[in-house]
């Protein structure tokens, strides 16, 4: 090993100025000075014989070289997070870390009640919640930089091959008005009133907002006809436009726990409507499964699932610290 043209320390450094995008915004992000810096990858280049970085502008390009060395470092570095990992594992629980993903809505408003209920039970373990949108979540899930993500959207495609996708619970959307909104009054509207409302929406490229239109569709509601009256990219901006008595919304039930206690928004039921969409919980069966995420996965995601979910859990089997998958008793293969 001690032969290797590059140091762990150098791949972390390609890895920064790549995200910063320049060697100064590197070296603040790392703690270290620019000079520094700056040594590192001339003496990376020297050992390598080839340049990284293209100096001729103000951003620090990649040469060819610099990318395809970047993408073999970050899997190194991966799997060196993972090994750590794995000999904290033998601490049974005294240490370690948890990553867990989430899309945009999971992820601010039930994320946050299940890693508190976790924590409650293992002090000591540090957790991690990255939330992003759903195409990166389950990239880093596949890539190994997340243990487990739950998402609302659909997994892209080219990896659904990959990744362990299990129906979680079901999210209902639903519809709010204006706690003063003469439709409020009401117990339950007919669809005909939803065209008399305006409404406040997500972006129409949004997850949710795909949802919401292919749900009403299968009712037989023309979602064309739907006034919109404006376009926000937050659930929280939203809550606050409705409460303003800026118009009418689709938003997750978990998302206005607070408002509906407090009264300051209405909870309309529809007619022969409900609005709902499937929540995953996406793994990567071929990466190695700590033990904080499977205290995480059998202790607190059955308290918030729906029932059934547990079998499908339980068929992606974990894999050990050797690279292989554990033996799951009467369990059928994945």
């Amino acid at each position: 090993m001690s032969d290797l043209p590059f140091t762990l320390d150098q791949l972390r450094i390609l890895k920064a100025i790549a995200a910063e995008g320049s060697f100064k915004r590197a070296a603040d992000s790392l703690y270290v000075s620019q000079p520094a810096v700056s040594l590192q990858v001339q003496n990376l280049e020297r050992q390598l014989d080839v340049p990284l970085f293209d100096r001729g502008g103000r951003r620090a390009q990649l040469t060819e070289a610099g990318h395809l060395l970047l993408s073999y470092g970050e899997k190194i570095l991966t799997l060196c997070q993972e090994t750590c990992r794995a000999i904290e594992d033998l601490q049974n629980l005294q240490g370690g870390t948890l990553i867990i993903g989430a899309s945009q809505t999971t992820g601010t408003y039930l994320l946050p009640r299940m890693i508190g209920m976790f924590r409650q039970q293992y002090p000591d373990v540090a957790v991690q919640l990255h939330v992003h949108s759903t195409r990166r979540t389950a990239w880093s899930v596949a890539n190994g930089q997340v243990d487990l993500a739950i998402i609302g959207g659909e997994v892209p495609s080219e990896l659904q091959e990959a990744l362990k996708i299990i129906p979680y619970a079901e999210d209902e959307l639903a519809l709010i008005l204006p706690a003063l909104h003469p439709l409020s009054k009401i117990g339950t509207i007919q669809k005909d009133d939803l065209y008399k409302l305006q409404f406040i929406a997500l972006d129409s490229q949004s997850t949710i907002r795909k949802v919401i239109d292919q749900v009403l569709t299968r009712c037989g509601i023309d979602t064309r006809r739907l006034k919109i009256e404006m376009e926000l990219n937050s659930i929280e901006a939203i809550k606050n436009a409705v409460q303003a008595g800026l118009g009418a919304s689709f938003v997750s039930l978990s998302a206005i726990e607070k408002e509906l206690q407090m009264g300051i928004l209405h909870y309309a039921k529809i007619e022969e409507v409900v609005v709902k969409r499937m929540l995953w919980v996406i793994v990567n069966p071929n990466r190695y499964r700590s033990k904080a995420a499977e205290a995480f996965s059998q202790e607190i995601l059955p308290a918030f699932a729906s029932p059934g979910w547990g079998r499908e859990m339980e068929a992606s089997t974990p894999i050990e610290a050797d690279g292989f998958k554990a033996a799951a008793p009467n369990s059928a293969s994945s």
